[in-house]
């Protein structure tokens, strides 16, 4: 009989179901049980910008999401902003006949007719189109550098991206301004508010305005 024999009731060093010391042990196999690899770690988790999970935390797409401005401080903020750029800027126009003409050489007031030639005469337009110049810069410029004009500071809003929250480039910033104000100064200014104020009221789910929809922008309120 050969000395190599393990001694009774001990398995030889060959058995595959021997147990084998700790260290001896092949490492656990990363691949799936039944086969083929492992299906990839989950994802970490990513609250988004407004604190819950996807663009707005969840299926709900108002979900995570500050509360939206309500519409009669976004009245007030546009009111102020409006304040601080016309104001200064009527000053400004002063030396040359004030932006505007109300009264005629004999101290009475125009009629429609007159108003509506003053409005459009060379004049007119000029400063018409130096105050679309100086709106546009004011919003695009406030808007793209943390979503808040002076106005939407005082009032404790912003303006942010509808689909990740965060503030608006350049580019989405200009177009925003553009057609909130061009439309307003050059052609149908009564007109252009109202819509714009009815929306901000009546559009679901956002409030957006005009503007808004263009820029694929909402406001909405900060601390």
């Amino acid at each position: 009989m050969s000395n190599d024999q393990p001694p009774p009731g001990q398995p030889p060093e060959d058995d595959p179901f021997r147990k084998q010391p700790p260290g001896d042990q092949p490492p656990p196999s990363s691949g799936s049980p039944y086969g083929g690899s492992a299906p990839p770690p989950p994802p970490p988790y990513d609250p988004g910008p407004y604190g819950g999970g996807g663009p707005y935390g969840g299926v709900d797409p108002l979900a995570g999401m500050p509360p939206l401005a309500e519409p009669g401080k976004r009245i007030l903020a546009r009111l102020i902003d409006l304040l601080i750029i016309s104001i200064p800027l009527y000053l400004i126009s002063l030396p040359w006949g004030g932006a505007v003409g109300v009264s005629d050489s004999n101290g009475n007031d125009d009629d429609v007719s007159d108003i509506f030639a003053q409005t459009y005469s060379g004049h007119q337009l000029l400063w018409s189109l130096i105050g679309l110049v100086c709106y546009v810069a004011y919003d695009t410029y406030f808007t793209h550098k943390d979503g808040r004009t002076l106005g939407k500071r005082l009032l404790k809003m912003r303006v942010a991206m509808l689909n990740d929250g965060r503030v608006p480039d350049t580019g989405a910033a200009f177009l925003r301004a553009v057609v909130l104000w061009l439309p307003a100064l050059l052609c149908c200014p009564c007109l252009w508010w109202l819509i714009n104020i009815v929306l901000m009221f009546t559009d679901k789910p956002y409030r957006q305005g005009l503007q808004d929809k263009a820029a694929k922008t909402v406001v909405v309120t900060v601390n």
